[in-house]
């Protein structure tokens, strides 16, 4: 079987979703954009780089807060058209400040927090994330 690159002419305007699951865990940590570029430096430096659309530039995981993710396996799914990485979460994978970006499970017909905050995000970020 051939070996197959993620194809980022099917992504939304040049991006290809990217989940971070933790190695160990498993739990998902995030999800956040990739572009080429940023998907050429996680593989080059091993560590996760994504494509922020806010900032509209790439955006090295943990370059402000210091929680990186240590890439230890990379997958695309059979359209090639999704990145899965399992990675080695150091600190908070959410700019919220806990392990992961879905912190809140929906019981009883809403949405409650159902984790711990591990950091304040006021102390390791300049400005607010939204």
């Amino acid at each position: 079987m051939a070996i197959v690159e993620p194809d980022f002419s099917r992504g939304v305007d040049g991006l290809l979703p990217a989940i971070a699951q933790d190695a160990s865990s498993h739990q998902v940590l995030m999800f956040a954009w990739m572009s080429r570029e940023s998907y050429l430096e996680t593989v080059d430096s091993g560590f996760a780089t994504y494509f922020s659309r806010s900032r509209k530039r790439l955006w090295r995981k943990g370059e402000e807060s210091g929680h990186r993710q240590k890439v230890v396996e990379m997958r695309i799914d059979c359209d090639a058209d999704c990145i899965l990485m399992l990675v080695e979460q150091s600190g908070a994978a959410c700019h919220e400040g806990f392990k992961s970006c879905f912190f809140r499970k929906r019981t009883e017909g809403e949405f409650e927090v159902d984790q711990e905050r591990l950091v304040e995000p006021s102390s390791v970020y300049q400005k607010p994330h939204g």
